[in-house]
């Protein structure tokens, strides 16, 4: 049995996170693929076994974990929504607050009135099952809408918007369910009700604010060791969230959002390594609870759904939502497009799974007739608003102008010469570039060649929360302090990925202790070993230039390489597509017919012959 309990568990794991490399390699929305995975390893194996394919159906959560499975999911949607609260900017709320405010109070009343109408007329539900059920299709989530944003990157305003939106809400529409919940079975008791919204809404501050003043105090004063802060940060989020709901039932998810609010927003003490280790914790736990969520399933819940139930998510997609955005935007300073981006993300997740299937035990408990069918609904509008969402957004996004596709843009550090040479390479390929930098003249030479260009230090956090870099996706540091480029290259690893960021080779200090930055603390070369600052500007002042060389049936790859020699350094590989790749010491260039590169090449030889002399063959293949 141990080993039996140990395998599903095991499978959670590899099969979310699998999951998760697998969208990633095919460019498609994770929560999609985890929710198919997921339905595949319940739902999917449970029609196997009757079908004798299998001896038993594979994943059954519900079995699995037993009383534990809604604790644990509870937990986990804390953990997610306290990280989500560390990546909140107060910032961010200048210019769309007005907007996000309205969408949590307004937009979620309008939500909940359609849903709920559509939950009595449609579905067929009794009146105090379908306000119910509307107030629990009230959230979105940042389990669903982080993932899409991180896929999508868009541009401009709604990004911070859904953002605060999915967190926000989250803690919002579970109390307003846990307010109809109540009123239901005190007998449409309004009042006491709302009194009990108002105590959770105070003592969920009271908690969040003391626990985080708490982690603040630790943090300042050193109370603790380095390695002990994640650690610490764990236990006190789960300690705040027990504490409040303790207090007052289903206030923690409230609590923890406050917490995380507070201390992503606090200067007083260093918090950068703990948002790191909760970004990789919420990795891991939606891929798991997307699993759970698809194969906790039942098919008799499958087979219960049908034409009205496509209709009901047809109504939330196509009415509720778009009528919600278009109230709450109206006078604001977003665009139509920004507003038809809005309209079309509001996929639900696991909160409302979560939600709806504490009040189902309740209410099943209660015998209040219909109680059955709030579950398999919930989990149908989740199924059908994620797999909408996912496969929409990108595609709207880019329509509406608000997506670069593969986030193509490249963040330059530094403006001198060599970065301003590479950077009107680059922009000549139709990709943006944003120099940064903190020399008057270079920014000023930047801007007259007519390049964008920012006035600030890259290591300062006004890069990172103020400059526009959703259609930004590496990062190329070509300051002369190869101490620099090592930090900026450290410090974008974690917003672009490492495989992502570049600088140039800092060759060494000289003397006989050959000083070099160590490998783990830098980025990845670009071009070669050779191309350190010094001589990367030694080549531009003997007139080498950067230029781009397409390969043709008369002039091959290794022609150029015959043409120019060992003075070559190829610093980008565009494909067929025009897709560009980094090129660094490691990769091996063989580049086909249709494809070219850009490189370092000098004057006398930038431009191959279009058409070489009758005389001259390609080499053989």
């Amino acid at each position: 049995m141990s080993e039996h309990v140990l395998v599903r568990l095991a499978a959670i794991l590899v099969l979310g996170i699998a999951t998760q490399w697998i969208a990633w390699r095919v460019r498609l929305p994770a929560i999609l693929l985890l929710l198919i995975v997921g339905c595949l390893a319940g739902p999917g194996t449970q029609l196997a076994a009757q079908l004798g394919w299998m001896h038993e159906r594979f994943l059954n959560p519900n079995a699995l974990f037993g009383d534990l499975l809604l604790p644990a999911v509870s937990l986990s949607v804390a953990l997610i929504l306290f990280e989500g609260g560390l990546t909140l900017n107060l910032a961010e709320l200048k210019h769309g607050g007005g907007v996000i405010w309205r969408l949590v109070s307004v937009g979620a009343i309008i939500t909940w009135v359609i849903s709920a109408v559509g939950g009595h007329y449609i579905l067929h539900l009794d009146w105090s099952l379908a306000i119910l059920l509307g107030a629990i299709l009230v959230v979105t989530g940042p389990t669903v809408i982080g993932p899409l944003l991180r896929d999508v990157r868009p541009t401009g305003q709604v990004g911070p918007v859904l953002k605060w939106e999915g967190i926000v809400i989250d803690p919002i529409g579970a109390l307003l369910a846990v307010v109809v919940f109540e009123a239901i079975i005190g007998g449409l008791q309004v009042w006491p009700a709302v009194g009990s919204v108002v105590r959770t809404l105070l003592l969920s501050t009271v908690v969040g604010v003391a626990f985080a003043g708490l982690m603040i105090l630790m943090l300042r004063r050193m109370w603790a060791p380095d390695f002990l802060h994640n650690a610490l940060s764990l236990m006190l989020v789960i300690a705040a969230f027990s504490v409040s709901n303790l207090l007052q039932h289903e206030s923690g998810l409230f609590a923890v959002t406050v917490m995380g609010l507070i201390l992503g927003n606090q200067r007083l003490a260093h918090v950068r390594h703990i948002v790191e280790f909760k970004e990789s914790l919420t990795v891991l736990l939606i891929s798991a609870l997307f699993i759970i969520l698809g194969s906790r399933l039942e098919l008799s819940q499958l087979a219960a759904l049908n034409w009205r139930s496509a209709l009901f998510i047809i109504l939330l997609i196509v009415v509720a939502r778009p009528l919600a955005v278009a109230a709450c935007a109206w006078g604001s300073e977003l665009t139509l497009r920004e507003r038809l981006f809005l309209a079309g993300m509001a996929p639900r997740g696991i909160v409302a799974a979560a939600v709806s299937s504490v009040f189902a035990l309740r209410l099943r408990a209660m015998h209040i007739p219909g109680a059955e069918h709030l579950v398999p609904l919930t989990f149908a509008v989740i199924i059908g608003t994620v797999t909408f969402y996912g496969l929409t957004a990108g595609w709207l996004a880019r329509r509406m102008g608000l997506s670069t596709p593969g986030a193509g843009g490249f963040l330059i550090v530094g403006a001198d010469a060599g970065a301003r040479a590479l950077a009107e390479a680059l922009k000549k390929e139709n990709r943006q570039v944003l120099l940064v930098d903190t020399n008057p003249a270079n920014i000023q030479a930047a801007r007259l060649a007519g390049l964008s260009v920012q006035n600030a230090s890259i290591l300062s956090q006004y890069v990172l929360e103020m400059v526009e870099l959703s259609a930004i996706g590496r990062l190329l540091a070509l300051t002369p302090n190869a101490e620099l480029n090592s930090l900026a290259a450290m410090q974008f690893s974690r917003l672009f990925g490492r495989s992502r960021v570049f600088q140039l080779s800092p060759g060494d200090a000289g003397g006989a202790r050959k000083e070099k930055v160590a490998v783990e603390l830098r980025g990845r070369i670009l071009g070669d070993a050779r191309l350190t600052h010094d001589y990367l500007l030694d080549r531009l002042e003997g007139k080498a230039t950067i230029k781009k060389t397409t390969f043709t049936k008369e002039f091959s790859f290794a022609q150029f390489q015959q043409l120019h020699g060992q003075d070559a350094i190829p610093l980008f590989w565009i494909n067929e597509a025009g897709e560009l790749s980094t090129i660094t010491p490691s990769t091996t260039l063989a580049p086909k017919i249709g494809q070219g590169i850009l490189s370092l090449v000098n004057p006398a030889v930038a431009v191959p012959p279009k058409e070489p002399p009758k005389s001259v063959k390609p080499p053989a293949a």
